[in-house]
């Protein structure tokens, strides 16, 4: 038996039926089951649970030979009590939980932004240096030293994963958002001339790799997940291609978008509500996000989706839930 954490959310929507299909168990904790009523399709054992709930970790773990614990809190936005209270203090309940019944394998799911701000030369690979510029990149970093703390200490088997930005089938937001859905609806906007590098991650290879990494994995290792990194521009283009709409794009200064984002935020905090571009999207879209996989890709036999037929596939979904009527040729 598996027990996946966050099995409802970007990840867990594609990982659980790969699982299945596979011919894994599973078990899913969520918080609100009845929200997701493809479960029921599925033949998984569904448990409503809060990773923050201490005591229902070590109830949910029972029985289970290896976790994936994909439960995170990601937003460009929030108070950082509440992504430590998730992303910290809610993945040492299920680490504790899963030491205390011996998991032969701990999948933990981090992300490649705790780098924070990649310098402009070269690639970014497992021996980065990282600094965390948000608190959302510093409650996965504390994350994953919690990982490698129960590593190293107490010898839970853990295998780190960092994916790169999330995008394809059920997501609506950061990447889908930005790259897919706003150009879409004829808001074709970009910055800098789209001349910064962006690292996608296409959501079933995500999903994959977590597979590769519950068998292969090394514990104690940690492996880069991204599809390729090209421009914010050549993404552009190929969406656009693809989906039959125009490349044209309104690309935005950098010293006129930061203060635009400055003023947001503020009009946030004031209205407390989420900025559409807050001031900590900076991290994401103005440095140069030139990740490698090559580790994943020699140790666990990733494979990364070309971007193109991803992007393909992720408009074949949005025509699918009606977002988006089909013009491509």
């Amino acid at each position: 038996m598996i027990l996946v954490t966050g099995g409802t959310g970007f990840l867990g929507r594609n990982l659980i039926p790969m699982l299945v299909e596979q011919g894994y168990s599973v078990r899913v904790i969520t918080r609100t089951p009845e929200e997701y009523p493809w479960l029921e399709t599925l033949n998984v054992d569904v448990m409503k649970a809060d990773v923050t709930d201490r005591e229902a970790m070590f109830e949910a773990v029972q029985g289970c030979e290896w976790v994936i614990h994909a439960a995170g809190m990601f937003r460009f936005w929030g108070d950082p009590e509440e992504f430590k209270r998730t992303n910290v203090d809610g993945a040492n309940n299920v680490m504790d939980a899963a030491l205390s019944v011996g998991v032969k394998k701990f999948v933990h799911i981090s992300t490649i932004v705790v780098v924070g701000t990649p310098m402009t030369n070269g690639e970014i690979d497992e021996e980065y240096p990282t600094n965390p510029v948000d608190g959302y990149q510093r409650s996965k970093l504390m994350g994953e030293k919690l990982a490698l703390e129960h590593y190293r200490d107490k010898g839970l088997p853990v295998v780190i994963l960092r994916p790169g930005a999330f995008y394809g089938p059920h997501g609506h937001y950061a990447f889908n958002q930005l790259f897919f859905e706003d150009p879409l609806r004829k808001r074709p906007i970009g910055v800098a001339g789209g001349n910064y590098y962006t690292f996608p991650a296409y959501i079933k290879d995500v999903a994959h790799s977590t597979i590769l990494a519950l068998e292969k994995g090394v514990p104690g290792e940690i492996y880069n997940i991204c599809s390729q990194y090209l421009t914010h521009r050549e993404a552009d283009d190929i969406i656009a291609e693809e989906a039959g709409i125009s490349r044209f794009h309104i690309y935005f200064p950098a010293w006129l978008m930061i203060p635009f984002a400055r003023f947001l935020t503020l009009l946030g905090i004031i209205l407390g509500i989420e900025p559409y571009y807050p001031i900590t999207l900076r991290s994401y879209i103005l440095n140069d996000w030139k990740v490698s996989s090559e580790k994943a890709k020699s140790k666990l036999g990733f494979q990364p989706t070309p971007f193109r037929q991803g992007v393909r596939e992720t408009l074949d979904w949005y025509c699918e839930i009606g977002f988006w009527k089909d013009k491509r040729p």
